[in-house]
């Protein structure tokens, strides 16, 4: 006998629909996956063995063959063992074809018979309602996150013999409620108010912020660079409802559970592998910097990274997309990130510090600057170098502004500039095309004389000439003016100052 039933699979973000198809017929005891299968779906027939057994049902001692429709496309991981086992209940006869036909069902069992959790499942079920499927059983895991996407209604379940009860009509099953959005607004474990001094990198990550601006720190240690940086989530305005489906996307695809409302603060180790910080792996999974789409990407330690990972940012800096290809799959990912970059001025540290002496030798400073190479550092909007925090700061009992102050000026900020991009893709002063940078980021005489004397003197590139009237314009919003003015682009030019870096200027 033949039996269907409804699931799907995940190539990168996008779902595709799969139709699990077994037929049942008379011969030796045999059990045979087409499809495509990887060794996680051929390896499904013991786990739905075991399932169907422990949970009360006897398995059919006959021949068994399931296929995974379409054909031509790879199947992978764990996510078809639910619908496989009811597709043999049905082929079996101890269940209807109706009920399998009419929703969509993802999961992976336990022997026991226990529904496990699967990653993917947000996007397999945002494709699925793109097609017109409304009803749909996921583990209980991750019905909260399945419960996001409009529209749909979505039946948590924790094991397989309450399943087939609630399809034979028996009850004992009611749907996820619908999971209501709510911006992230929990304390955050850094704030601006607990820095001390360093009241130009204060103002210069208020600035990065705004408007989206990669950022490079350099300093000596101790002088505050990792909790500066670890406090510029605090000001990042809310993420809006989209963002937050956008981003859960991700995190689900890479394993994590529930949806994300907190903007992302990815800071991973400096040996990180190129697969881990861009995407990789027989799967073509998401890396750090996907996983940072919408938020923060800390680099500490910026030059220790390997020189292939740090080259491999360029392109994600300049398109805000990622491109994972492998031997099996394609897979693009969004990887819309503000850099926030900390590194020392020199090998011992002590560059530059009031109070210990530098003991490297200029060879060893220019070599260690060069392990950033200039088109990478093309690409960072603002450099700013932090000194030692003196005495009085450190044991002033009065406190910094709060975070909550500067975020509610960068959110105005922000709010300046989605009303000058109105319809337009394009919401960050960072992201503005060549055209739009014409568009909104005109320079007055003035400014235009000023602008050609740090063109000249600073052998600007044509990127970096770009990227400095971007982060002008960001000052100008923070400041409420309709117009770049002189102060406004005099600060912005202060922020391309490379003497942190052997003494060159970008």
């Amino acid at each position: 006998m033949l039996s269907q039933a409804n699931s799907f699979g995940l190539t990168g973000l996008n779902g595709f629909p799969v139709k699990v198809e077994v037929d049942i017929s008379a011969g030796l005891p045999a059990y045979e996956t087409v499809g495509l299968p990887d060794a996680a779906v051929k390896e499904s027939r013991e786990r739905v063995r075991a399932a169907l057994k422990n949970s009360g049902f006897e398995f059919p001692t006959a021949r068994i063959t399931v296929s995974l429709a379409p054909a031509d496309v790879r199947k992978e991981g764990s996510v078809y063992d639910l619908p496989i086992a009811l597709a043999i209940l049905c082929a079996d006869g101890r269940l209807k074809q109706a009920p399998l036909i009419r929703a969509v069902y993802l999961g992976e069992l336990a022997l026991n018979g226990d529904v496990r959790p699967v990653n993917g499942v947000l996007p397999m079920v945002i494709a699925a309602q793109q097609r017109g499927e409304s009803v749909f059983f996921v583990p209980r895991e991750n019905a909260q996150e399945a419960a996001c996407a409009a529209g749909v209604r979505v039946f948590p379940v924790e094991n397989l013999a309450q399943l087939v009860a609630f399809l034979r009509g028996e009850g004992g099953m009611e749907p996820q409620p619908r999971t209501e959005f709510a911006p992230e607004d929990a304390a955050y474990p850094f704030d601006f108010a607990d820095i001390r001094g360093q009241a130009a990198a204060k103002r210069a990550a208020e600035i990065a912020a705004a408007g989206g601006h990669n950022l490079l720190l350099a300093g000596t240690p101790g002088s505050g660079k990792t909790m500066l940086s670890r406090a510029i989530p605090s000001i990042l305005p809310p993420m809006t409802l989209s963002e937050c489906m956008e981003v859960t996307k991700i995190h689900s695809v890479a394993g994590h559970r529930g949806l994300v409302t907190a903007r992302p603060f990815r800071a991973p180790h400096h040996g990180a592998s190129s697969a881990a910080i861009t995407g990789g792996g027989s799967n073509a999974m998401p890396g750090e910097i996907s996983l940072a789409h919408m938020g923060v990407l800390f680099l500490d330690e910026f030059p220790e990274f390997h020189r292939d990972v740090l080259e491999s940012l360029r392109q994600p800096l300049e398109d805000g997309i990622v491109t994972v290809s492998r031997a099996r799959m394609s897979c693009t990912y969004p990887a819309s990130f503000m850099l926030v970059a900390a590194m020392n001025p020199c090998p011992c540290g002590n560059r530059g510090s009031r109070t210990k002496p530098c003991t490297c030798t200029p060879v060893q400073i220019q070599r260690y600057a060069r392990r950033i190479s200039g088109p990478l550092l093309d690409r960072i909007d603002m450099f700013i170098e932090m000194n030692d925090v003196p005495f009085e700061d450190l044991s002033g009992k009065g406190t910094g502004e709060p975070s909550a102050a500067i975020r509610q000026r960068v959110m105005a900020a922000r709010a300046r500039q989605r009303e000058r991009f109105g319809a337009e893709s394009t919401q960050l002063n960072a992201r503005m095309n060549n055209r739009q940078i014409e568009a909104y980021c005109a320079l007055d005489g003035p400014c235009r004389l000023m602008m050609e004397r740090a063109f000249q003197r600073m052998n600007l590139s044509a990127r970096a000439y770009q990227r400095l009237r971007k982060v002008a314009r960001t000052i100008a919003d923070l400041d409420g003016s309709e117009t770049i003015r002189e102060k406004h682009l005099s600060e912005a030019i202060r922020y391309r100052q490379l003497s942190i870096l052997g003494g060159n200027e970008l």
